[in-house]
């Protein structure tokens, strides 16, 4: 089921174009988020949008931060060339799509690893020079929406597991960061669905990324 969570909402009131980096992990070709991240494309671009794909597995992203990251996460300074890149592509966006299977209930490990190595101090953000909690430093950004597919009912997920993902992502992350817009949209017994379904939901996303857009 097509859902959105509370902490956030995505404005259609304006029709200014944006730039949409879209960060994908899936390593099989024909997963069903594939086809999510087809309809959102499509709608994107629908709309005029440009979109930057950032994609996770294809690119051969390593998600360990290594001795020399971890330094240069101390020191405000990326090493990685990748990673310099993905930065650079971050601030030039006036939202963000984060696009993954849950597994195990919580995101795979190349998207945890863009979290750890890519949204960096100096870079995501910075600690408040007064010590009240962080800011936000990506000052294009406007928005971040996650798209997940998992096999569980949704009623399993958020009242057993306790949603994680809103957790994990939306509120220790990036509304920890100062980020606002913050949404979720989460597609729940992927498999067990019918195909008409599935065939719906992809619909839907496709006409939500074609009306989307944000205040300015």
């Amino acid at each position: 089921m097509l859902s959105s969570g509370p902490i956030g909402w995505i404005s259609f009131a304006s029709k200014r174009k944006m730039r949409v980096v879209i960060v994908f992990n899936h390593p099989y070709e024909g997963s069903y988020a594939n086809a999510i991240l087809e309809a959102v494309t499509k709608g994107l671009k629908t709309a005029s949008h440009e979109v930057d794909l950032i994609h996770l597995d294809n690119d051969g992203f390593n998600p360990v931060m290594s001795k020399a990251d971890l330094k240069g996460f101390v020191e405000h300074k990326a090493i990685d060339p990748q990673v310099i890149d993905y930065n650079k592509r971050l601030k030039k966006a006036d939202h963000l799509i984060f696009i993954f299977p849950i597994w195990w209930d919580l995101m795979p490990a190349a998207t945890k690893g863009f979290i750890d190595r890519v949204l960096t101090p100096g870079v995501a953000y910075d600690h408040h020079p007064r010590g009240f909690g962080l800011v936000p430093l990506l000052e294009n950004l406007k928005g971040v929406t996650i798209i997940t597919t998992m096999n569980k009912p949704k009623i399993m997920y958020s009242l057993l597991i306790g949603n994680l993902i809103r957790k994990a992502m939306l509120r220790s992350v990036f509304k920890t960061m100062g980020y606002k817009n913050l949404s979720w949209i989460s597609f729940n017994r992927v498999k067990s669905v019918s195909q008409k379904r599935r065939v719906k939901w992809l619909s839907d996303l496709e006409c939500r990324f074609a009306k989307m857009s944000q205040k300015k």
